[in-house]
């Protein structure tokens, strides 16, 4: 029988478990039952030291008279009105919570990525392959109003064959543990993942990557560019990178020259941030104003509200996309081409 409630205990709330309590405020049959924070205040509702490179950040405290808060995240998995276990704390304690929440009988959702490296993901992968509970890897970008259109659009050939495909994501170095390599997994892993995964989804996995790259504040590659080598598409390439100076802030941005037509999307055209142009003419492309955080989200809660399993992510798709990145790191390593 369909469940009419989907009850989330969100372990981690620093940028990420903010803006997933915020999109669950947001989304029909979700509630946050139980939160859990080794910071004190934190799980206690108080989220207001949280930052972000999306949107406002502001001032946020939980409505606590419904909710359970605790340090120990493994008392908040133990919970029986725990239906889900959203994970949002760094990037080196997702396997040991998503495998002891699959074992609890939870659902999951891991943001990204779903591991520090690729080892990690398949033990996760293991234990969501033997458990009750489905799991889904926090890729938001696949959900995000404006690819989710240019996925649509290449799938169905709208516009042609696909010429090249670019996109852009660039950033100054985030705050905290980001900074720490070991923990981050530096650019490549924690910030460039996301276009590395959209290219993945649009074209399936590539024959080889070709990238170069640098480090500046972490131990891993904080900046660079590769080259995706596919037979169908002669060219796609992604920019990734946390090195830019203090106060550049964050832009995200593609191209994608089809057959017939151009689609550009800047996030830091306001108005008109999606446009396609053809036949002489530009057309701006209305995806209204919601994110890939909700938009993700809401689909996890209504996979789970019908009882079916999530297929827009999966964790096979995570560990595909984790693979992909770490031959990224290996090109920029090597400075040769590294097949796949």
């Amino acid at each position: 029988m369909a469940a009419s409630r989907i009850r989330i205990g969100l372990i981690g709330l620093g940028f990420m478990g903010r803006t997933h309590a915020q999109a669950y405020a947001k989304i029909d049959g979700a509630q946050i039952v139980a939160i859990a924070d080794l910071d004190a205040r934190r799980a206690s509702g108080d989220l207001s030291d949280a930052w972000g490179n999306v949107g406002d950040a502001g001032e946020l405290k939980l409505d606590m008279d419904q909710v359970r808060g605790t340090t120990d995240f493994h008392e908040l998995i133990g919970w029986d009105d725990v239906d889900v276990v959203d994970i949002c704390v760094p990037t080196p304690v997702h396997v040991e919570l998503a495998v002891a929440a699959l074992a609890a009988g939870k659902h999951v959702v891991v943001e990204k990525p779903m591991a520090i490296n690729s080892s990690q993901a398949g033990q996760i992968v293991a234990a969501a392959e033997s458990a009750p509970g489905f799991l889904m890897p926090a890729m938001c970008i696949r959900f995000w109003p404006q690819w989710a259109w240019l996925k649509q659009a290449v799938a169905q050939r709208r516009y042609g064959a696909v010429h090249s495909a670019t996109f852009r994501r660039v950033a100054q170095m985030p705050p905290g543990w980001f900074q720490d390599g070991e923990k981050s997994g530096g650019a490549v892993m924690d910030l460039h993942i996301h276009d590395t995964d959209f290219v993945y989804y649009l074209f399936g996995q590539p024959q080889a990557v070709f990238s170069r790259g640098y480090s500046k504040t972490t131990s891993r590659v904080d900046h660079l560019i590769t080259q995706y080598i596919y037979d169908d598409v002669p060219l796609v390439a992604a920019e990734g990178s946390w090195a830019m100076a203090d106060g550049f802030g964050f832009q995200m941005a593609y191209t994608v020259n089809f057959e017939n037509a151009t689609a550009n999307y800047d996030m830091g055209r306001a108005e008109r941030p999606l446009t396609v142009s053809q036949n002489g003419s530009e057309e701006v492309v209305d995806c209204g104003d919601s994110d890939g955080w909700t938009e993700e989200l809401r689909y996890m809660v209504d996979c789970l509200i019908h009882n079916r399993r999530p297929a827009k992510i999966t964790p096979q798709d995570a560990l595909a996309s984790i693979r992909i990145a770490e031959a990224e790191a290996r090109s920029v390593a090597s400075g040769a081409l590294e097949k796949l």
